[in-house]
């Protein structure tokens, strides 16, 4: 793995090494977070034959989410319209009880039914229904998880957007898109050449990313629906990093046309960039805060790797990282409070979480190859790669770092994935 500097100067991220992969993951979830809901999901009726089970999908989902433990559920068959016995399931431990069904219509569509109950309160909390293809059904089991854990956290779930990432299968490099657990991948993109840095549009519906297939580092933004794509940045030297404003009307990257590695903005339309700041150092990375008025990234200006900070007129530079001599890969919740960032640890690179109220760190894997940390749209899981047990993986984990779920390919290694936004309706 070749990290911030290169032998011809290019930005670290423009050098990363690729391995065989798979497009399917399997989900191994661990650790215990500190409060966690219990809850009881029954199998939908008449999911035995599927080929997906939505109680399972569901299960995985929130078990992976860190806020639920699943337990046992009860004998019997219920569905969407049944009334659990509700004193019965608080006894067996239960906060809430979810059941519901699943059935093909006349279209051959299927018909998605589930509810929601406040076993404390005794409360029916409703439900939802989808009329879904049969490959959408996993899509309706994330919509349902989604509803559970708004209803039962108040946070809006996550698990229904997807993550792009990164793989290479002998010379054939590809840019995937799959669902949030790492599931039903599609192939955006295939190329003989390196595909690096993909970050999605706000909207949900384009991927910026850097391709080699030049023989240079040129910036591509791929229309994720249509699979049409439009050459944003080809200009003389590298054009790398790219990283969208809040807004989709604007491109942070790193373009080397005038010496050195350097930060501009760029219409998302394309046309002339506009260079932000004056420097003789290494400034890469760009990531823009939640507001669009600030942007992170990573400089040599001190002397190592470190995370700054810059409004967008390239006014109040201030550094960030303190903590160690080596930061990169910064990465901001939507909430503007936390910045997660790997860290040389001795050796290791780590990843770690700031909150940018206090200034407070906090190490977060006990992996020592960790890169490319993003945020889920809601701020309360970041997706990473790394290493374990001699290969890659992708790794979801919570803020505190005590639950974590290994998206692991099943024949090879998978980099640099990117938490997709929130979908508009």
């Amino acid at each position: 793995m070749i990290r911030f500097f290169s032998a011809i100067g290019l930005s670290f991220v423009l050098l990363l090494s690729y391995a065989t992969s798979h497009a399917q993951f399997r989900i191994e979830v661990s650790g215990v977070g500190l409060t966690q809901v219990p809850v009881v999901i029954m199998p939908f009726k008449g999911q035995e034959a599927l080929p997906q089970k939505i109680s399972e999908i569901i299960k995985a989902d929130l078990e992976r989410s860190g806020q639920f433990r699943v337990i046992n559920t009860p004998a019997g068959v219920f569905d969407e319209s049944s009334r659990p016995e509700l004193s019965s399931m608080r006894q067996a431990g239960a906060d809430a009880f979810a059941s519901g069904s699943v059935s093909k219509l006349a279209d051959g569509r299927f018909d998605v039914r589930y509810r929601l109950w406040d076993v404390v309160k005794g409360q029916d909390l409703g439900g939802q229904s989808f009329a879904v293809s049969l490959t959408n059904l996993r899509l309706a089991a994330h919509r349902v998880a989604d509803d559970i854990y708004e209803k039962l956290t108040g946070d809006k779930g996550a698990f229904s957007t997807s993550i792009a990432y990164v793989t290479k299968s002998g010379q054939r490099f590809q840019l995937w898109v799959a669902d949030a657990d790492g599931e039903n991948a599609q192939s955006a993109l295939a190329s003989p050449e390196p595909i690096i840095s993909p970050a999605w549009s706000p909207d949900g519906n384009q991927l910026a990313y850097v391709s080699f297939e030049s023989r240079k580092p040129v910036v591509y933004v791929h229309n994720v629906s249509t699979g049409k794509r439009r050459l944003i940045a080809n200009f003389k030297g590298s054009n790398s990093a790219p990283a969208w404003s809040p807004d989709g009307k604007t491109l942070a990257l790193t373009l080397s046309r005038d010496g050195g590695s350097q930060l501009f903005l760029l219409p998302a339309t394309g046309g002339e960039p506009r260079r932000l700041i004056q420097s003789p150092s290494i400034d890469t990375e760009p990531v823009f805060s939640p507001d669009g008025k600030q942007i992170y990234f990573v400089s040599d200006r001190g002397g190592s790797p470190q995370i700054y900070r810059v409004t967008v007129t390239g006014q109040g530079l201030e550094r960030i990282t303190f903590t160690g001599t080596y930061n990169i890969s910064p990465a901001i919740s939507q909430d503007g409070r936390w910045l997660a960032y790997i860290s040389r640890v001795g050796s290791a690179f780590k990843l770690h979480l700031m909150n940018l109220t206090d200034g407070t760190v906090s190490a977060i894997s006990d992996s020592s190859a960790d890169e490319s940390p993003s945020f889920s749209p809601n701020g309360k899981m970041m997706v990473y790669a790394t290493q374990q047990q001699g290969r890659e993986a992708l790794m979801t984990s919570t803020l505190d770092g005590k639950v974590k779920a290994r998206l692991s390919g099943q024949q090879g290694d998978i980099r640099e994935p990117h938490w997709g936004p929130f979908f508009k309706q």
